[in-house]
């Protein structure tokens, strides 16, 4: 067999691969779309163009909460119940980027170590590379490919840094907001921004000696989320005690999500939401490629450093700068 063969696959060898099943070349396939190359880039966007042809559908569902709210912890209960009831599940982990190489600091992959070894479980473990929102900067198109692999229910894992996690909105159908026991004095900080965007609130590890303080934390959130102004018509967002250790609570978090999505899809709210997060990553990826293609032209290049080192050194404002450098452009 030819090198070629062997690493340069065609466009309709990855989408026969991943519409068949194959880990492997879901895998390779995502590299792709996370990758700069620009011929990367061009197969990555055949291959999502062909496969959305295919029309999977499957549950996004995203979990965020602050660090140490035991989101993995959380997630590998869940999938694991979620298996158990004959689910294909895929999890796609974002973790924090290292300043320093840009990879993933955590490895979520690592801490689900049970959920890792289930055939029927796709975990993908992604550094955030520093992009703002609770996400890698291509976790869109990632579930794009999750879902035309045949994934059931695909679990989007944010990195847990507080409101900037509202991105994770534009691209999953539920969020589940994971909060510890005695975490009710941080609401008068967090309900304007991730309250506002959560479908419902999961009170972790609400076991032992916590379950007390659990459930007066369970009533802080329900009346505040009671404040709050409704995120779906006709959707009441619920709160739960749930504890990873004993079990409890994870087979209701499922049915809660269930009951949303049964109401959704009954409604049409489901597919004008699909529809409006396909309006959103066409723009993202507008903005995405206007950006890399100005800062690739001859002339900004040129430009950047000088304009650069004069904002640095307080002879001109970023204002200033910006302009010079938009100015740089058009004499490509």
């Amino acid at each position: 067999m030819s090198h070629k063969s062997l690493h340069e696959l065609t466009v309709d060898e990855f989408v026969d691969g991943i519409t068949g099943g194959s880990r492997h070349l879901l895998s390779r396939a995502i590299t792709l779309v996370e990758s700069n190359r620009h011929d990367h880039e061009a197969k990555a966007h055949a291959i999502l163009d062909r496969c959305l042809t295919f029309g999977r559908r499957a549950i996004r569902i995203g979990i965020t909460g602050s660090p140490g709210a035991g989101k993995s912890t959380f997630i590998e209960s869940f999938g694991l119940e979620l298996v158990n009831r004959g689910l294909k599940v895929a999890v796609l982990a974002i973790d924090p980027s290292s300043t320093r190489s840009g990879g993933s600091i955590l490895g979520d992959k690592a801490r689900m170590e049970k959920l890792s070894l289930r055939p029927e479980v796709f975990i993908r473990p992604t550094a955030s590379s520093g992009y703002l929102g609770g996400t890698s900067p291509r976790t869109h198109e990632t579930i794009l490919l999750c879902e035309a692999a045949g994934h059931d229910v695909i679990i989007v894992e944010t990195v847990g840094v507080g409101q900037s996690e509202i991105v994770v909105n534009s691209m999953v159908d539920f969020i589940l907001l994971l909060m510890l026991p005695g975490s009710g004095d941080e609401l008068q900080g967090i309900k304007r921004g991730i309250m506002e965007i959560a479908d419902s609130v999961a009170i972790t590890k609400a076991d032992g000696e916590r379950s007390g303080i659990a459930r007066v934390s369970k009533s802080d959130f329900e009346a505040a989320l009671r404040l709050l102004p409704e995120k779906h018509t006709g959707w009441e967002r619920k709160v739960l005690l749930t504890s990873s250790v004993e079990g409890t609570g994870i087979a209701e978090a499922w049915q809660i999500i269930l009951d949303f999505v049964d109401r959704m899809t009954a409604s049409g709210q489901l597919d004008i939401l699909r529809r409006e997060q396909l309006r959103l990553l066409l723009y993202t990826i507008v903005e995405d490629r206007l950006k890399r293609e100005f800062f690739s032209r001859p002339s900004v290049t040129a430009a950047r450093n000088g304009i650069e080192q004069q904002v640095l050194s307080g002879a001109i404002t970023p204002f200033s700068g910006a302009i010079a450098l938009l100015e740089a452009s058009r004499t490509s």
